[in-house]
């Protein structure tokens, strides 16, 4: 059960609410290139509008240097959010200054107004209390529904909500929700597949899911620092020398576990990293110095389809390859759809390039569940405290 309030436990009719969403939404040339986010939060804002909520949407998008960049500006995502929700969405190009508080005094019940990205303020990446103190005062609720940035101790994330009653979106509610059952009540049998370029950002993932899964599939760069840990030669691919000792470590405990951890027996290799790239098939003891794998060979692609066919929850997280290039794109894609095939299972996506490679095939509504925070929902997989999480109101409190 989830412990905090949400948007549903308080009253919201005829309040102001600041509603805290994740819009780091892609870009190109002035337009938003995949609205998934956007759409993400309409469940949340429908809720307000509905009942009648004056809603003030923040957000912020990409990397300004707390000053403001037009490139970073967030008036593209509200045309897009406008065309979903199906109203206006008045567009207030101010943060916390005279004409955002005169827009916000203007509203009526049911209303929409979006303020300019909260990274153009010094304040927001500090969490800086006179720009959290002045955000809440625009406000008598505050909503977090950003799970892909509850994991930063952010101005809009966490300092305003020291300020105002502050309850859970829907999205933000479902995300944890989600994440936590399949962690602590998966159907078995329980897959997880992890992927990417570094041991590094997922030994803590690793090491919990150690805790509850039965079978653990490894590919991608990382799985090139498990290999050296088990004493395989793996030519110019990617290897964290400094983490060897802590996957001998996890390789251990997937043992003491009894848990099936699967590496790759072969791969696609190549010399550069390239379009054009000439590729050979080689077995895993077979990398030649000079070369580097790139992708999961044919063998291990039916190994690892295998066991995702008999899984009844499947956890994926990281691409197999670099799968944004053709030559090295097929461990990836049918890793992707050997878990859309399984109907029979709970299908969890944990964000980042497991969602971009889901839409490059796309895939993405054939399985149950995408989370839209990569980075959060690694750190809530670790056990790691979300603080946008921790600083809202506790369901009995």
């Amino acid at each position: 059960m989830f412990s905090k309030q949400t948007v549903k436990d308080v009253d919201v009719r005829g309040k102001r609410v600041l509603v805290r969403v994740d819009f780091n939404v892609p870009l190109s040339e002035g337009s938003v290139t995949d609205d998934t986010r956007v759409r993400a939060a309409l469940p949340t804002l429908r809720y307000l509008v509905d009942h009648g909520a004056r809603v003030i949407v923040i957000s912020h998008l990409g990397r300004p240097k707390g000053e403001r960049d037009p490139q970073y500006s967030l008036r593209p995502v509200r045309r897009v959010l406008q065309r979903l929700i199906g109203r206006n969405v008045v567009f207030v190009d101010d943060i916390v200054g005279p004409e955002a508080r005169e827009a916000v005094d203007r509203m009526i019940d049911g209303e929409i107004l979006m303020l300019e990205n909260v990274r153009f303020h010094p304040g927001e990446k500090t969490n800086d209390p006179e720009f959290a103190k002045a955000l809440a005062s625009l406000a008598d609720i505050y909503v977090n529904d950003a799970f892909g940035a509850a994991h930063r101790a952010h101005a809009s994330t966490v300092g305003v909500a020291g300020y105002l009653p502050a309850v859970a979106g829907l999205l933000l509610s479902r995300e944890i929700q989600t994440l936590t059952d399949m962690l602590t009540a998966p159907e078995h049998p329980f897959v997880a597949i992890l992927g990417g370029s570094k041991v590094s950002e997922k030994i803590g993932v690793i090491d919990r899911l150690l805790e509850c899964v039965d079978t653990l599939i490894i590919g991608g760069g990382m799985c090139f620092t498990l290999l050296v840990a088990k004493g395989v030669s793996v030519g110019k691919s990617l290897v964290e020398p400094d983490w060897v000792e802590p996957a001998k470590a996890m390789l251990q405990k997937a043992l003491d576990r009894d848990v099936e951890l699967l590496l790759p027996v072969d791969f696609v290799v190549a010399d550069a990293i390239v379009e054009d790239a000439e590729t050979t098939i080689v077995g895993r003891e077979e990398i030649k110095p000079d070369m580097m794998g790139l992708d999961i060979g044919p063998t291990t692609i039916e190994l690892f389809k295998g066991a995702i066919a008999d899984a009844k929850t499947v956890f994926w997280n990281g691409p197999m390859g670099v799968f944004e290039l053709t030559p090295f794109e097929a461990g990836t894609r049918e890793v992707a759809l050997a878990v859309a095939r399984n109907n029979r299972a709970v299908s969890i996506i944990g964000g980042g390039d497991s969602v971009a490679a889901l839409k490059k095939f796309d895939l993405e509504e054939r399985v149950t569940f995408v989370s839209t925070g990569g980075g959060a929902s690694m750190k809530l997989l670790e056990g790691t405290t979300l603080p946008g999480v921790e600083a809202l109101a506790d369901k009995n409190s």
